[in-house]
């Protein structure tokens, strides 16, 4: 952690510097010219560009420049910097580009430059850019120590790198110990930076995490509920009611690993927002992605209000080894099957895998004791508590104890399929 602030403060040392931003990637920009005195000045939007704020993020250890704009970040305070910036974009610090003087010493209103850079985290090692080894930069790039992992957790990895809806995450251990970075269980949160959550460790525990490439459920109550959105040539689309069906439903929950589709109806996540997918899907159900479908032209490039599709899947989880489908151990599926960690469950928590499951109230919550340590899911109950489903709250871990679990139940006829 000591060398954690002494980067942060070497950073926020230099000649350049982002205020009032949601992270350190993000802020109103302030230059300082002269390391003798004390003052910084805001730079106007006209004096500035794509290429100059391609160097700040650089200089900043942030990754690419995601938005330019005035104002953002407060108006404008004085002094202000009087010279326009001229970068080629290659240099690695902002008063090492070339500039001229500038007629501004002031700036119009709304005009302060507001910079916000993407967080430095990449996938590496994966099929995709999507998916692979956690990598963050700060000063140089490492892998994450994979512990207390959430699916939760992940979603902020995949929302940062534009990659859809969360999908698993996993462990890869190493021959031998290395430097890694640790992030902090309670510090990332929707819309907090992951780079401030980071402290130095060594492990050779290293954390896998797949975000899905193409496809993503917005706006729902779950990773697995949602309005449904495609992406194609880099932009996000929804998709209207009348192309889509549920054998597309269907491809859509298995390729982001939830279990079957449950609902299916327009505007329930939400009005359409353009742009709108413009083919009809026509998957056979059994393709293991949406964009593996065949699909046609179709006449819309705009959707009815309420019929944007609004999906929710199943949660994957199954009680298996009881007397019946609503009675056994609790097994969820999270990339794979594994049983669920026993120790310290409450009826309140066994009553959501009675709900999805259809099977009435819970009864009883007991562990079952192996004879030796197995992987496992372990259920984080703070995040549960805060509203999230059980398959957003699940991080890996080892353990003898296995969580069994009855349900009031229903007849066995009545057996819900969730896919394995």
């Amino acid at each position: 952690m000591d060398h954690l602030l002494m980067l942060l403060l070497l950073w926020s040392s230099g000649s350049v510097r982002l205020v009032n931003g949601t992270s350190l990637c993000s802020g109103r920009l302030e230059v300082k010219s002269n390391q003798s005195n004390q003052w910084w000045s805001s730079v106007c939007e006209y004096d500035f560009d794509q290429q100059d704020a391609e160097v700040v993020c650089r200089e900043l250890c942030c990754g690419a420049p995601s938005v330019l704009q005035g104002a953002l970040y407060g108006e404008v305070e004085a002094p202000m910097w009087t010279k326009e910036f001229q970068c080629g974009g290659h240099e690695s610090a902002l008063l090492d580009c070339r500039s001229s003087s500038s007629d501004r010493n002031t700036c119009s209103p709304g005009k302060a430059v507001g910079l916000t850079c993407s967080e430095p985290v990449r996938l590496v090692g994966g099929d995709s850019r999507c998916a692979g080894t956690l990598e963050v930069r700060m000063g140089d790039w490492r892998p994450v120590h994979d512990y207390g992992w959430t699916l939760k957790r992940a979603a902020v990895v995949c929302r940062e790198l534009d990659c859809g809806s969360a999908v698993s995450v996993g462990q890869r251990v190493e021959s031998s110990e290395r430097s890694v970075w640790r992030i902090y269980n309670d510090c990332v949160q929707p819309g907090s930076s992951l780079r401030e959550c980071l402290s130095e460790d060594s492990s050779s525990s290293i954390l896998d995490l797949t975000c899905s490439d193409s496809v993503r459920l917005v706006n729902g109550t779950s990773l697995c509920s949602g309005r449904l959105e495609v992406k194609s040539n880099q932009w996000w689309s929804s998709v209207c009611e009348d192309d889509f069906d549920q054998q597309d439903a269907e491809v859509v929950c298995r390729e982001l690993d939830c279990g079957a589709p449950s609902v299916l109806q327009g505007a329930l996540y939400g009005e359409v927002e353009a742009p709108m997918w413009t083919k009809e899907f026509q998957c056979g159900g059994h393709e293991s992605a949406l964009l593996d479908c065949r699909s046609s032209s179709s006449d819309r490039n705009t959707c009815s209000p309420g019929k944007a599709v609004g999906l929710t899947c199943s949660e994957p989880l199954r009680l298996v080894g009881g007397d019946s489908r609503c009675a056994g151990t609790l097994e969820m599926k999270l990339g794979d099957w594994r049983p669920v960690h026993g120790s310290d469950r409450t009826l309140k928590e066994a009553a959501v895998v009675c709900r999805e499951l259809d099977c009435g109230s819970a009864v009883f919550v007991g562990q079952r004791e192996e004879s030796s340590e197995r992987s496992v899911w372990f259920i984080n109950s703070h995040c549960l508590e805060s509203g999230s489903s059980m398959r957003e709250c699940l991080s890996q871990d080892s353990s003898s104890s296995i969580l069994y679990l009855t349900c009031s139940g229903k007849p066995i006829s009545d057996i819900i399929y969730v896919p394995i």
